[in-house]
């Protein structure tokens, strides 16, 4: 299967995802932005691995329980998140706030757990989202990790692009903003990622990789209450790895 193939597979699933209901192959190639030729083929050879199914006289089509019997034996299986979410749960009862856990992939941070608070407003994010290294919390904590010359060559080579109006996009800034960050131990964001979210981070080394925890939420509770989240984080992380 190539790359194209590969990415139009993810987006039908998602496709469905958004829709919460069957589809016809017309909406299909709509929603996927794909001819309707490639979308047919697309669709028979998922039809044919008895990933989908067509439903009632119309044959509009949905994926069969198939996908999640999979998804279900892979998340069984995972060998990171699983371990350390009693962890993060406790760390997400002790804020009551949104707890996050990421790592590097490539030049952006990946969402692999997300615990929301218990509170009405809260901040909410979705496992897998990939979020800039420069504006984001989790991001900004594992750029403070690296090295001196590793981080300058990598703040260097990112876009740093304003996500929002308070986003730092002078490499100049950023950089003593993350040398800040080495020193205190955490990072800091104050909606520069999101408007009206702040966050705080702490990189963590487990089982010999980098990885990333973080409080977020609304700026206005989220203030007040830095420096008990700080002691929190630092806390968690102590029980996850060697933080750093």
């Amino acid at each position: 299967m190539d790359v194209k193939s590969a990415r139009r597979t993810v987006d039908l699933f998602e496709a469905f995802a958004r829709s919460q209901g069957p589809l016809s192959l017309s909406e299909l190639a709509r929603a996927l932005a794909m001819p309707h030729s490639s979308c047919f083929n697309l669709v028979r050879a998922l039809e044919g691995r008895g990933y989908l199914y067509a439903v009632g006289e119309r044959r509009r089509l949905y994926p069969t329980r198939r996908l999640y019997h999979v998804a279900s034996a892979i998340v069984a299986a995972e060998p990171v998140v699983a371990r350390l979410e009693p962890a993060l749960a406790r760390l997400r009862d002790a804020t009551r706030e949104t707890v996050l856990l990421g790592k590097r992939q490539g030049d952006r941070a990946l969402y692999l757990a997300v615990l929301e608070g218990p509170q009405t407003v809260r901040y909410t994010a979705e496992v897998g989202a990939l979020k800039p290294l420069h504006s984001s919390a989790i991001g900004k904590a594992l750029l403070s990790a690296l090295g001196p010359s590793e981080r300058a060559e990598t703040v260097a080579r990112l876009p740093l692009e304003a996500m929002t109006a308070a986003t730092i996009t002078d490499p100049a800034l950023l950089l003593a903003e993350l040398e800040r960050a080495a020193e205190r131990g955490y990072a800091e964001t104050r909606g520069e990622n999101i408007a009206d979210v702040s966050a705080v981070a702490r990189p963590v080394r487990i089982d010999g990789s980098l990885y990333a925890v973080a409080v977020a939420g609304p700026m206005h509770r989220m203030a007040a209450d830095v420096p008990s989240h700080t002691a929190a984080l630092e806390k968690a992380c102590g029980s996850l790895g060697d933080a750093r």
